[in-house]
């Protein structure tokens, strides 16, 4: 099994002109490799794969010399990034690949692992080229390293994320709880045990703040330097409200996995729920997806069960004592009593009771 760890690094002055300089040359190889896979395309030509791309590297390097410069792993893994992108588009799994802009804010690149030349240390990392930077090691790494992406975010800081495989999880003891879950807005989660899990609303709170900063930086001259220090600020602000929001989604998935054997879910179309305008920042904020993203492997490595039931399952509709389904039920309706046997209902605690019971059925014909 495959695994991560993220690190905090500081690089030296000279690191860090060199980790820039690696950006750049690999930004530049992505888009001189999209270059040839669309004109080839367009031509009706052999597509170049990602080993003919890989071979023209060092024809290439004679042309620009500056590319001998930096890591020739990074530069290998772009083309294979690149022409795994290019298959996903043809599959429909994602867009098709775009020009990487200089002034993204999205920078990392990907080293490979080759001869032991990524390994770690005591508050340090080795990575290639780069030899020992000074690192936060907080997590001991186990299994094989292959790889250790490099990023920078848009507040300046730099982190490894180190990828190894072979890694032997501690399997969890089975303790016979089920759970159903119920994703909202009002309140984050709620479980068929009738527990809810308010929603923290990250965003909500700092928006006024954000709003006023956005303002002041409409008013700077782009790319001077006020300009960006105004952009540092925001930047910072947005990494406060991206780093609460996964530490929640974290612990609450965590929690989850460790107290049940099954866990159930709805199958949530966010994208299609974004086109909602007066619900999409409420929606963007809570995160479903990636909360779901974290049960998903969390619930792989410690062989617990996760069960995602159809999207269109009328769990709100559906009274859990006798399984008699309302013909309509709006959605400022939040309580309300079963016609046929009476039963009066939390819509919430009722519709996670319902996922629980067609996510067990779904179980038993597997």
């Amino acid at each position: 099994m495959f695994n991560s760890y993220k690190f905090r690094i500081y690089p030296t002055a000279e690191q860090e002109v060199l980790i820039n300089k690696t950006f750049g040359c690999t930004r530049f190889v992505f888009n001189h490799s999209l270059e040839l896979k669309k004109e080839a395309y367009a031509n009706d030509q052999k597509v170049p794969t990602k080993i003919d791309l890989i071979n023209l590297l060092p024809s290439l390097k004679k042309e620009y010399l500056w590319l001998k410069e930096v890591d020739s792993t990074a530069l290998q893994a772009v083309n294979v990034d690149l022409d795994d992108a290019y298959k996903r588009f043809f599959k429909k799994q994602n867009k098709f690949p775009c020009f990487k802009a200089k002034h993204s804010s999205r920078k990392s690149y990907r080293s490979v692992n080759n001869n032991n030349s990524i390994r770690l240390a005591k508050n340090k990392i080795r990575l290639p080229k780069l030899g020992f930077i000074k690192a936060r090691i907080h997590r001991k790494v186990k299994g094989t390293i292959q790889s250790a992406t490099i990023s920078q975010t848009p507040t300046g800081k730099y982190y490894v994320s180190v990828l190894t495989k072979n890694v032997q999880f501690k399997s969890l003891e089975p303790n016979e709880n089920q759970v159903g879950l119920d994703l909202g807005l009002n309140h984050f989660l709620i479980s068929s045990t009738g527990k809810k899990i308010a929603n923290p609303k990250f965003l909500k709170n700092p928006l006024e703040k954000l709003a006023f900063e956005q303002r002041a930086l409409s008013r700077k001259k782009r790319f001077s330097k006020n300009w960006h220090k105004q952009k540092e600020k925001i930047s910072k602000l947005h990494e406060k409200i991206k780093n609460q929001r996964k530490d929640f989604l974290h612990k609450l998935s965590r929690s989850l996995i460790e107290n049940n054997d099954l866990i159930v879910v709805e199958t949530l179309k966010v994208a299609n729920m974004l086109k909602n305008n007066k619900l999409s920042q409420a929606i963007s904020d809570v995160s479903w997806s990636k909360f779901v993203e974290f049960l998903t492997y969390k619930a792989k490595r410690f062989e617990r069960k996760l069960i995602k039931i159809d999207q269109w399952f009328p769990s709100s509709k559906t009274c859990n004592n006798c399984q008699h389904k309302l013909k309509n039920l709006k959605l400022n309706i939040r309580r309300w009593k079963c016609p046929e046997c009476g039963a009066s209902h939390d819509r919430d605690i009722n519709a996670a009771k319902n996922i629980l019971v067609e996510g067990k059925r779904m179980l038993a014909l597997t």
